[in-house]
């Protein structure tokens, strides 16, 4: 069948797909690089004359027109399902919020929520001669934004990767009600930083040396999962699998040295299985049309029972800080909100239940403050206000660049004893002390 002429009929100016936001409605921008341009531009220019919009979004990688209006709080707030530098940036001048959940609970709530959005924006890949759009490099959970959406709104870009292979990875053009062809920017990339410091090499190697062959890997964002990655990309690990729910550079660098075969999987066996992708263009165009790759829904990855189901599962994640009782906490300084939950917690659980599995919760073991002054990542307690990502009862394997320790169901007097262990030698005398007025120190431990 030849959809070019339906195509025909839906397309329409960018100001014409910004004409059907009123004050009041529930908008979705998408996620990550899916983020529209041209519609936003042209939406900016509107915002003025709305009020009480409600925007969905998250991980922004640009800095959306919309939010350069004068005084934006006054016609919209920006609701964030995981929260990056623009958007706290956002949050400080007063119209950008946290909305917290598991991210493998996103697709149920869109479909559950009593608040359906008036409109969906979102880029998309050019249509196939299916009349399908593709999601590219975001699956996630814009099937359900879809499905829940009065008005299903596509931008066009030209350079949005195909990712295929799985599930709810596109829309037909039958669901769509309007089409706007974009300038077609070049996708955002999002850097995982700086090259690796030595802690993040000293982490990376005590985790990389916990890794069997045939491991199923889930890497978190950010030096330290990278630096694993690296490391892993030189190692001699074989037939390793990928089942995550980010899809980083990192995975480029260890599928290209040859180490990632996915034939040991026990399900989705030779699939590199992903909810979405960040990264540089070298990703990007890994992942196009790359039938190795599957791009399904984060209900689907981050499903604790599907992460149970891989032998030898192995998650890697990062955190701000963590307290004496095993509290980690990846989401907040204090009150200030940095990032979002995620899936971190789901993938620390999934892996415990993973035969063989492990979850690594990682960071330095100090950060050096705004004033100049260093300070322990290993607390008496979280500071107030503080989020609580990983309860004490979940952290399996904890790394700083002093050692790992597990701390899978040790008593409070023994975890602290681990955990100090750990920390910068100039902290620990002090932790000790505290450990000691909060009574989970004894006089046997280790000093």
């Amino acid at each position: 069948m030849d959809y070019t002429r339906e195509y025909r009929e839906k397309l329409v100016t960018a100001e014409q797909a910004a004409s059907v936001v009123r004050s009041g409605d529930w908008v979705d921008y998408g996620w990550t690089a899916l983020t529209p341009v041209a519609i936003d531009k042209a939406l900016a220019k509107r915002m003025p004359t709305l009020t009480d919009v409600h925007i969905r979004g998250g991980i922004l990688m640009w800095v959306p027109e919309i939010f350069k209006i004068q005084n934006p709080g006054a016609h919209f707030e920006w609701n964030s399902w995981h929260m990056g530098g623009i958007e706290r940036n956002a949050a400080k001048e007063g119209f950008a919020y946290y909305s917290p959940i598991r991210y493998s609970e996103l697709p149920r709530y869109y479909r559950e929520v009593k608040e359906r959005n008036s409109v969906a924006y979102f880029q998309v890949a050019p249509m196939d001669e299916h009349g399908f759009f593709n999601f590219g490099l975001c699956a996630s959970h814009l099937a359900a934004v879809c499905e829940t959406s009065d008005t299903i709104v596509v931008e066009v870009n030209k350079n949005v990767p195909r990712c295929l292979g799985g599930t709810e990875n596109g829309v037909h053009i039958s669901d769509v009600d309007m089409i706007v062809e974009g300038d077609n920017p070049d996708m955002a990339e999002l850097s995982a930083g700086g090259p690796a410091t030595d802690v993040d090499k000293a982490v990376a190697k005590l985790i990389v040396n916990e890794i069997p062959n045939g491991a199923c890997l889930q890497l978190g964002i950010g030096g330290m999962p990278n630096a694993v990655g690296s490391l892993i990309a030189e190692s001699d690990l074989t037939d390793l699998g990928v089942h995550t729910e980010m899809y980083v550079d990192a995975f480029v660098d260890i599928a290209k040295a040859g180490k990632i075969t996915g034939a040991r999987k026990n399900i989705d066996r030779f699939r590199q299985t992903y909810a979405f992708a960040a990264g540089t263009q070298k990703l990007y165009d890994y992942l196009n049309d790359n039938p190795e790759c599957m791009s399904t829904p984060v209900s689907y990855t981050n499903d604790v029972r599907q992460i149970a189901a891989l032998d030898n599962f192995i998650s890697i994640n990062n955190i701000v800080d963590i307290d004496l009782f095993g509290q980690a906490n990846a989401e907040s300084a204090g009150i200030r909100n940095i990032s979002g939950a995620g899936g971190q917690l789901d993938f620390v659980l999934g892996a415990y239940l993973s035969r063989g599995g492990k979850s690594f919760i990682c960071c330095s073991s100090t950060f050096t403050g705004k004033d100049g002054v260093m300070h322990s990542r290993i607390r008496p307690t979280l500071a107030p206000g503080s989020i609580v990502t990983d309860t004490r009862a979940n952290v399996h394997y904890f790394v700083t660049e002093y050692g790992m320790v597990n701390l899978k169901g040790l008593p409070t007097w023994q975890k602290c004893e681990a955990l100090i262990s750990v920390a910068h030698p100039d902290f620990r005398d002090e932790l000790i002390k505290e450990a000691e007025k909060m009574n989970i120190w004894r006089q046997s431990n280790k000093k």
